[in-house]
């Protein structure tokens, strides 16, 4: 299969992440088509990975392109919070933990799963095919305070409750079964002056419902909270965020994790025992050159965060 997905800050990444010793462990838990494992394999000749998916056929994709580093590759099939919520006992605890975020050019292009309003497919929206709930079932059963709510939490959709209703009205005729079919709808219920702006109108909702169809935000805290545990003591860890609901789980758990103290501030005397449990090595987030978003223009959301672990947790 075509590889279409290009990395994003492959070398601000390195710089940040990159081993610092041999045969170090890299766990890439969102390992799409292999594009940053594969700059990585290329660059530290010993280094190992293990590659996460949820989706299975990209996985696929992602084993084709790196068969040359078979010998220092390991592949799962999962969700990147199960990974770390039962890191596997034979794996010794990583040095290296990337999250790319975004979503692969392979889901958008390729999948035909209805991830992009550009093109009309069937509407889905399952990074896995296994997950229960759909996009289709979302927008066909919930009610329209529950869709108002998914459009406005996950989407920040000023508009969530006019939209609701319009898809509520629509689905009363017949389902809606394709992106065209939301997409056009999305359009006419806006108000006009928000029809034409720097955004398509429908991107916001199709952000909400992929979010909410694929637990994304739920999902994410809980592998960065366990991903911290899990990583060495003088191991990295870096995210690549591409919205800003990402972004603020990331940054605020790296905040807290770096607090030096956490006895309450009316506290007179600590009691925690303080010492922050990693640094955070990036001052404010790293974002992409206007060279690369140039040769690539999906990139240009993308904002990345890194941090050193300092020492354990306490239990």
């Amino acid at each position: 299969m075509e590889i279409v997905h290009r990395p994003v800050l492959k070398e601000e990444i390195w710089n940040f992440l990159k081993p610092d010793k041999p045969n170090e462990l890299m766990v890439d838990t969102t390992l799409g088509e292999g594009g940053h494992a594969e700059f990585f394999l290329k660059r530290s000749p010993t280094l190992r990975v293990v590659g996460l998916d949820a989706d299975e056929t990209i996985l696929n994709v992602a084993k084709s392109r790196l068969a040359p580093f078979k010998s220092r590759l390991e592949y799962y099939h999962t969700w990147f919070n199960n990974f770390f919520q039962s890191y596997p006992l034979k794996l010794e605890r990583p040095d290296i933990i990337l999250f790319d975020l975004g979503i692969s050019t392979f889901h958008f292009e390729k999948s035909g799963r209805g991830f992009s309003f550009n093109k009309n497919e069937t509407l889905d929206m399952r990074l896995d095919e296994d997950l229960e709930i759909s996009a289709f079932d979302i927008v066909n059963s919930y009610p329209q305070k529950e869709l108002a709510e998914i459009l406005f939490r996950y989407g920040e959709e000023r508009y969530s409750t006019i939209i609701s209703r319009a898809i509520v009205r629509e689905r009363r005729k017949g389902p809606i079964e394709t992106t065209e079919q939301l997409k056009e709808l999305i359009r006419g219920a806006v108000p006009a002056k928000y029809r034409y702006g720097r955004i398509h109108p429908a991107t916001r909702t199709f952000q909400a419902l992929r979010i909410a169809v694929n637990g994304e935000l739920v999902r994410l805290e809980m592998a960065i909270l366990n991903a911290i545990k899990i990583l060495k003591v003088g191991g990295k860890i870096g995210v690549v965020s591409f919205h800003s609901l990402e972004d603020r789980i990331v940054k605020n758990i790296f905040r807290e994790k770096s607090k030096t103290c956490k006895c309450p501030p009316e506290q007179p005397v600590c009691t925690c025992r303080g010492g922050r449990i990693i640094q955070v090595l990036t001052k404010k987030p790293i974002r992409p050159t206007e060279e690369e978003i140039r040769e690539n223009p999906s990139c240009r959301s993308a904002r990345f965060r890194a941090a050193l672990k300092r020492k354990e947790e306490e239990l």
